[in-house]
């Protein structure tokens, strides 16, 4: 192959009670890119449609993290990536974890996948340190492997995936307002009290176990942020009236998509998802403000060739 072109998914970060460890991807959005191999060596952003985003390698998401994939394998070529962006910087979902790891699986598939997937979710990292000032893999890590994961641990980086739940489905919506993940993550207090931090390991124990047995209940009692969300929701306007609105329309709970200001909501069933999407919209509706909503089965592949 000298040439392909990829789906590269939406993912949803934190699911409430992960910080910087869960995440999970989605299906019905995403980015689409092409990488072609080239006689230079090296890597160069040819085109990005969409959004108004840096060409050079060193300062875009994808070209960073293609380089250092590059820095450990010798390559007889280069790569040309052309990135057709459909997810929103600052949206919450995932943008720039997208890009980043729509373009290490392109370009290990064009070096006939010298690197595992769970290999390439460490030179994905980088674009998002380039992004957020942090390289954390939460977002990266199922939007490569698919359905859940856990980022078990940093240090050395390990990330386990979950089972995804047959029936289960999620609802996001954006608001028209961008919220930095720079900018989400400087207001999160570095300390924090022992017996919220107990609640939190509780709930995302529980969750790991209600995915597994496929419990629902489970699954809604475990959805509870003790931690990041009550520092970060004053940042989305009507946060609070969102969250009502999906529980009342039969979701199991829903939260903060990664860093904001997208509110995701997950439900057993794509009627109910419908539902919640509904309601969501109808918060936003008496705002007067402008949103995007995606209702999305559980992508449980990741990034794939379109």
């Amino acid at each position: 192959m000298n040439e392909i072109k990829l789906f590269c998914p939406a993912t949803i970060a934190n699911v409430s009670c992960g910080f910087d460890v869960l995440g999970l991807c989605l299906e019905s959005t995403g980015d689409e890119m092409i990488i072609r191999k080239t006689s230079q060596k090296g890597v160069r952003i040819s085109k990005i449609t969409g959004q108004e985003l840096p060409l050079e390698a060193q300062k875009n998401v994808a070209g960073v993290a293609v380089l250092a994939m590059l820095n450990e394998i010798e390559s007889d070529f280069g790569f040309e990536i052309e990135i057709i962006k459909k997810i929103k910087p600052g949206s919450g979902i995932g943008s720039s974890a997208a890009s980043a790891a729509g373009a290490v699986y392109g370009v290990n598939l064009l070096l006939d996948k010298p690197f595992t997937k769970n290999q390439l979710v460490a030179f994905a990292m980088q674009g998002e340190e380039l992004a957020s000032g942090a390289p954390h893999a939460d977002n990266v890590a199922p939007a490569l492997l698919g359905g859940f994961t856990l980022v078990k641990g940093y240090e050395p980086l390990e990330v386990l995936k979950l089972n995804t739940p047959k029936e289960l489905f999620a609802t996001v919506i954006h608001p028209q307002i961008e919220v930095k993940t720079a900018d989400a993550r400087s207001v999160i207090k570095q300390n924090i009290p022992l017996k919220k931090a107990i609640k939190q390991w509780g709930n995302l124990a529980g969750l790991v176990s209600a995915l597994y047995t496929e419990d629902y209940d489970l699954i809604s009692r475990c959805l509870h942020d003790e931690i990041v969300e009550p520092m970060r929701s004053p940042l989305i306007p009507g946060f609070h009236k969102v969250k009502e609105a999906a529980k009342e329309a039969g979701a199991l709970g829903s939260g903060i998509s990664g860093s904001g200001p997208s509110i995701f909501a997950l439900s057993k069933g794509g009627e109910t998802a419908k539902k919640a999407a509904k309601a969501m919209a109808e918060v936003y509706k008496d705002f007067g403000v402008d949103y995007d909503i995606h209702v999305s089965k559980i992508n449980t592949k990741g990034v794939r060739l379109l």
